[in-house]
Parts: structure tokens; sequence; C-alpha cells
């Protein structure tokens, strides 16, 4: 059974979040800086793609290097056992990226990968040009600090990209942050879960598929789903893996609102194409408006962040309202992201944790306010 090098990229904040998800898919991982490397069959590319719900895509390294020559570059790509990876038709675009390194144009980098790719591909298949025209492999090469990674993607569109998302607003959460948020809570699908700034429903959705442990990546297509080394039957069998493994009869409690009834709408139109328009519940209504008599739920929430100097005030009466509001909901956890540093304050208490999380580019911190455990049954 032959092993390869797999690598989960992740957000910076979140490699800790997709080491757990590697390490409950059975995978030894190690951690590093923005990526999570495992090793695994055909079979764990497969169920990486499909199951990963914080990373950004699944990668092969090909193999790895110091080069600091175009010389060392060439010669030391060339060596790699592309003919492995590639068939003889394959589509082979090199993307590259370089920080802090010795060859620092990445244009030329990519240039002179494109170039050794070709020529270990020649002696491999005793030919003289390729024409390209079959399945994608999409070749990175990225150098740090002199170190050239050689990777092939496995995933084809992000991971982010479930499928689901039909209609968006201004500032859409990505799916993967989304889930993350859901996942870095104490919330188990028998508990009440309620998000008070649902915008396009993308963390009640993401709620959803984890309360029932519906696989991500179920509705989708993976670039290396073409590869004919992986084959039609290992992919089969994975997803036959994720369809028995989810839970379509958990009953769950989520609740999505929103002050904007467009974007309620769009919500549900998000929900119904996710398969899951039964399970959710969208309201519109005010985020501090929020009452029930529910006990032990979690709230998630990623609110306006009064980013732009006429907002600030505004967010921040926002905050101290919901402060206000949920003070009373003795027994609920609260989790809320934002960029603005004072949350606290206006909040009206320190949060339990706080955890530094990226939204795109944008610095955040998770607010959380942990609620006592519910009691055990019997």
């Amino acid at each position: 059974m032959e092993r390869f090098s797999i690598i989960a990229t992740a957000a910076m904040g979140l490699e800790a979040v997709v080491a757990d998800e590697v390490r409950r898919l059975g995978y030894e991982c190690q951690v590093e800086n923005g990526k999570v490397m495992f090793e695994g069959d055909a079979a764990a590319i497969c169920r990486a793609n499909l199951w990963l719900r914080t990373a950004d895509r699944v990668k092969l390294k090909i193999g790895e290097f110091r080069a600091t020559t175009f010389e060392e570059l060439f010669e030391q790509t060339k060596a790699l056992p592309w003919a492995d990876y590639l068939p003889k038709d394959a589509s082979f675009p090199v993307i590259g990226k370089s920080v802090k390194s010795t060859l620092f144009s990445v244009s030329d980098c990519q240039a002179i990968v494109k170039k050794a790719v070709v020529e270990s591909l020649k002696e491999r298949y005793r030919l003289s040009w390729f024409p390209e025209t079959g399945a994608l492999y999409r070749i990175e090469v990225a150098l740090h600090k002199d170190i050239a990674t050689l990777t092939i993607d496995a995933s084809g569109a992000g991971l982010h990209k479930r499928g689901y998302r039909l209609r968006q607003g201004e500032a859409p959460l990505r799916e993967t942050l989304a889930a993350a948020l859901v996942l870095l809570t104490n919330w188990t699908p028998d508990r009440p879960f309620v998000d008070p700034f649902c915008g396009s429903g993308t963390i009640a959705i993401e709620a959803a598929l984890i309360g029932q442990n519906i696989a991500p990546g179920f509705n989708r297509d993976f670039v290396s789903e073409q590869w004919p080394w992986i084959g039609k039957q290992v992919w089969e069998c994975a997803r036959e893996e994720a369809e028995a493994l989810a839970r379509y009869d958990q009953p769950l409690d989520i609740i999505g609102m929103d002050i904007d009834p467009h974007m309620v709408e769009t919500a549900k139109a998000n929900a119904a194409e996710a398969g899951l328009a039964d399970l959710l519940s969208f309201r519109v209504g005010r985020a501090e408006q929020f009452r029930t008599d529910k006990r032990y739920g979690v709230i998630v929430g990623n609110p306006p962040y009064g980013e732009r100097l006429g907002e600030r005030r505004e967010v921040e009466a926002l905050y101290r309202a919901i402060g206000r509001a949920y003070a009373s909901l003795d027994t609920w956890s609260v989790y809320i992201l934002t960029a603005h540093r004072g949350f606290e304050t206006h909040y009206g208490r320190p949060a339990t944790k706080r955890r530094k999380l990226f939204n795109g580019f944008i610095e955040t911190h998770y607010y959380q306010y942990w609620g006592p455990r519910p009691p055990r049954e019997g």
C-alpha cells in the first residue's frame, strides 16, 4: 500500500483545530505554521478532502530541499518522481511563492520548476512533447528561507467551497472559519444553538453539518477524483463511508437570526441548497432581543466590527445591549468573534478565554464565555 506525504493547509490560528480533525480521521500528524502534515494511502487523500471542515486545501508533498541557485532548484526538482503522479496527458500548471529566500523571483522559479518537471517526464515517458489535455495537477513551488517545497493540489477549489452558498452578504464568513467557530465551543447536538447575527447562514449551516456528522465535502467535486492512480473505486469507498457515518436522524435545535430580512431569506435559500431546510430555523430579529426559556444552549455570533469610523459608536452600543441581554442566560455559553479590541469592556465582563483568529486578513479575537455544564442524565 503506497504511502503519501499529505499537507492540510490552514488559516493562521486554526492549525490546532485542523490537527484535531486529522487525528479524528485516524492519522498522526505534525503541525507547523499554516499547515498540518501527515502520511496516508490514496484513501487518506479522499477522506481528508471530504471530511476536513477547517482546512483550506489538501496537497501532496512531492519533495522538499534547500535551493539558493536556479541550478539547484532545477536539478533537485528534476530528480523527483513526477511520473509516479503525472500521466502522459497531465495538465500541470505551476504556481509559486517566495518568502525570505535568495530565489525571490516567483515567475522565474515557476518557469524553472515547469522545465524541470518536463525534463523529468521526458526521461520516464520517452516523449519530447506533452499535450496537457488530461486531468489537472496544479504544482506549487513554495520557497521559505531557502527551503523549496514542491506540492500538488489535491482539492481543486478551496475546501471552504462546500457548494451550498448560492448567495452571500457583503462580508461573508468563510465556511472553514465558521466550522472552526462551532468546533471551538462546548456545543453538542443535543443542546440549543443560536447565531444572532446569521447573515447568509454559514455558522448555523456548519453547526448542522457537524451536528449530523455530515462530511462537508460530500456534495462537491475534487480535482483528484480525475487522477487515474487513485481511481474511482477508492473515491466511491470514501463517499460510501461518509454516507454511512452521517446521522441524518439526529434532531437539532439551531436558530439563526438577523436584522436584515433579505439576509434571512438568503440564509434559508443556502440551507435548502445544503439539504438542511427542515433542520434550521431562520427569523428576522435583533440580536439583543433574543429571549428563551431553554437551558444550556450555545450562542455563536460574528457581529459587525465597527471598523468604519461612523459605525464604531453604533457597534459599541450593540455590544453593550447584547451584554445586558445575555447576562440573564445564566446556563448558556456565549462565543463572539470581533476585531474590536474593546469588546469585553462594552459587553460588560471579561471573557473566560480569548483566541486570536483571522477572518480573511482581519485580525480578530474569539471571546468565549463558558456557561456551566449540563447535568448528566440518569
